[in-house]
């Protein structure tokens, strides 16, 4: 049975989206994750959402418990992951608004855990395969959706996740860009890691709502014009969110 794990923030946890919806708080062996888990069913499919930075926004990228967060999805009986989140566009292409499901990470955080291996047991060293982290099979289903419902959006994008809460100097959004990064944000890379790592299938639809700061006729992004661009734009990434769990009550979809 299908039970999609859903980590991200406004809009997700409307009553309209989610029918029978409860509240369960859990703790795990990491400790509790950023917020109760909200559980109830979307389109005929159980759904577990959990609000990255808790329902307040009150944590920073730093502090955000990613183990947790990972460990409570998979101890509650999570097959798949999807989650949204907002990022900066490094490239002309990728417009205010515009969304991308995201194919490839660049980790630029320093003061997170990464991986849930704080030690091997003797003799089973555990290095996880990481050369295409988000799951094909999500990913063609979130651009598949997207398409059907007219929304602009990029099939495929690498995101730079910084450490934060600052946004980027001007060096380092140019440096970003010189890495190939198309997009940058402060959250998606530990937590798909730690996805990978669990053996969960992960995918992000992340929506542009800046610039940075490396486009000189532009200003200097601020989290107030991410808020704005964000209130904006995200029925439709509730939308491509909805319409992709829709698909995956079909028989065929698999855990890959």
């Amino acid at each position: 049975m299908v039970r999609v794990g859903i980590i991200g923030g406004s809009g997700l946890d409307d009553p309209a989206i989610l029918q029978d919806a409860r509240d369960e708080s859990v703790s795990t062996r990491w400790g509790e994750p950023s917020s109760p888990l909200r559980i109830g069913v979307i389109e005929g499919v159980e759904c577990v959402l959990l609000a990255r930075h808790g329902r307040k926004h009150t944590i920073p990228p730093t502090q955000v418990p990613n183990r947790a967060n990972v460990q409570a999805l998979v101890d509650v009986g999570c097959t798949h992951v999807l989650t949204t989140t907002a990022v900066g566009s490094l490239r002309k292409k990728i417009g205010r608004g515009d969304l991308v499901v995201i194919d490839q990470f660049i980790d630029f955080t320093r003061f997170r855990p990464v991986s849930f291996h704080d030690h091997f047991e003797p003799g089973q060293p555990a290095h996880t395969p990481m050369a295409d982290p988000f799951s094909p099979e999500l990913r063609a289903l979130l651009i598949d959706t997207a398409r059907e419902l007219g929304v602009r959006h990029h099939a495929k994008g690498t995101v730079v996740t910084i450490e934060g809460p600052r946004f980027s100097t001007r060096a380092e959004s140019h440096m970003f860009r010189a890495w190939g990064a198309d997009i940058i944000n402060m959250s998606i890379a530990p937590e798909c890691a730690l996805a990978n790592e669990a053996g969960l299938p992960y995918a992000a639809v992340a929506m542009s709502t800046d610039y940075d700061c490396w486009k000189d006729d532009e200003e200097p992004v601020t989290w107030q014009q991410i808020l704005d661009i964000f209130e904006q734009n995200v029925e439709k990434v509730v939308r491509v969110l909805v319409g992709t769990i829709a698909k995956m009550r079909e028989p065929g979809v698999s855990a890959g």
